[in-house]
């Protein structure tokens, strides 16, 4: 689990190893993510940046515009919840990231999203 507050913006994240949907080799976690604006200003998710790392330290970038298909404005007070999944070559790893963000009045910033881990049960000792 993980939770980061960047310019009103809170970034909530929960995984779960899905043990149904892996193989040896192919390890599937799921994570909901909550955004939550929890400042005076709107703003609206325009893209998103992850880092994904497997337990032998190898990096996977995700860059694209929004998340699960859409761009959320969030007015002040709102949330957005959506849920994703990772695959990883090791039984354990971790993801972090940004969000960009716009302002209304045009600025730009990005929101963090805290280093979550990804472990499967019994994986670490």
């Amino acid at each position: 689990m993980s939770t980061a507050l960047t310019s009103g913006i809170r970034v909530h994240v929960q995984s779960e190893f899905r043990p149904e949907r892996s193989a040896p080799g192919r390890w599937l976690f799921s994570y909901a993510v909550r955004i939550a604006n929890e400042g005076d200003e709107p703003a609206q998710l325009v893209s998103r940046h992850w880092i994904i790392t497997d337990a032998q330290g190898e990096h996977e970038e995700v860059v694209g515009e929004g998340v699960v298909g859409q761009q959320p404005r969030l007015e002040a007070g709102a949330h957005f919840d959506y849920s994703s999944f990772c695959i990883l070559r090791t039984p354990h790893g971790s993801m972090h990231g940004t969000y960009r963000m716009k302002r209304d009045d045009g600025t730009w910033f990005d929101a963090e999203i805290a280093p979550f881990a990804l472990v499967t049960p019994g994986a670490l000792h």
